[in-house]
């Protein structure tokens, strides 16, 4: 497949009447496509608005970490979401995007693709995307979700931050050769549209079990960090509000909603 650049016109083509992308804005550089997409939400933009852009400045990850973002190699977009949900099952948006994006990348390097919660997608074991998904809250209600997506596309190896190196790849590291991002973007956003509907539906059971074959967390003991005071215990499934389910030592089954896990054998 031939790598080509992002190309505005040919993206709107392509988007228009679609669910995702449907609302287009390109940036060649911004800030952060979140900081965009969450202005865009104040200001009253509907569902499946997207920002995507070439390169970002303050690229965002999760706990105010950065997210390296140079231009001409990977995929950074963010996506409005108004979903019909509680403000306690938003954990069930990164679960979501996690399949659907693992889907896409299964047909770049096959049989390679793994999830781990709550938000990253690995190839080979190491990390290729992350995902980001921020809400807006009024009244106890969801105004907005903005979900932010960056995928490690074309970047080489030499181009990866030193710090990053042994943990992070691409899909073009992966299979020797280039991708077209406007192919990939498409392909992801029709992709989210098929789960995000499953989720409309009520349907998370289905994107649980997908999650599930994907992960090779389960069964395995994982540590979680949210506060000052990590939390241990054998991951034994997700709740259906896409909560990590652990059992302690203690042998008591806890629920957490948020967090950075580590497997820890």
């Amino acid at each position: 497949m031939r790598c080509i650049d992002l190309d505005l016109e040919i993206l709107i083509k392509k988007l228009a009447g679609k669910y995702f992308g449907h609302k287009l804005f390109y940036y060649s550089k911004t800030t952060s496509t979140n900081d965009k997409a969450f202005e865009l939400g104040i200001a009253g933009m509907p569902e499946g608005t997207a920002v995507i852009a070439d390169s970002q400045s303050r690229g965002k990850g999760r706990y105010q970490r950065s997210w390296y973002s140079p231009p001409g190699a990977n995929i950074y977009t963010s996506l409005i979401l108004r979903p019909q949900i509680t403000p306690s099952e938003a954990s069930m948006i990164p679960i979501m995007t996690g399949v659907a994006v693992a889907e896409v990348l299964n047909f770049y390097c096959s049989d390679k693709i793994s999830l781990k919660w709550p938000n990253d997608v690995f190839i080979n074991g190491k990390k290729v995307c992350g995902i980001l998904s921020q809400a807006k809250i009024q009244k106890e209600k969801i105004d907005f979700i903005v979900l932010g997506i960056g995928i490690n596309v074309n970047i080489g190896y030499k181009r990866l931050s030193e710090e990053i190196r042994d943990s992070a790849t691409s899909l073009a590291i992966e299979n020797g050769r280039k991708i077209s991002r406007q192919d990939l973007v498409i392909n992801l956003y029709e992709n989210l549209e098929k789960w995000y509907k499953k989720l409309q539906q009520k349907r998370f059971g289905a994107i649980k079990r997908k999650w599930l074959k994907l992960s090779p967390m389960i069964g395995k003991i994982v540590q979680v960090k949210f506060t000052e005071e990590p939390i241990e215990g054998k991951a034994t499934g997700l709740d259906d509000d896409g909560s990590l389910i652990l059992l302690t030592e203690e042998n008591k089954e806890i629920k957490i909603s948020a967090g950075d896990a580590t497997i820890m054998e």
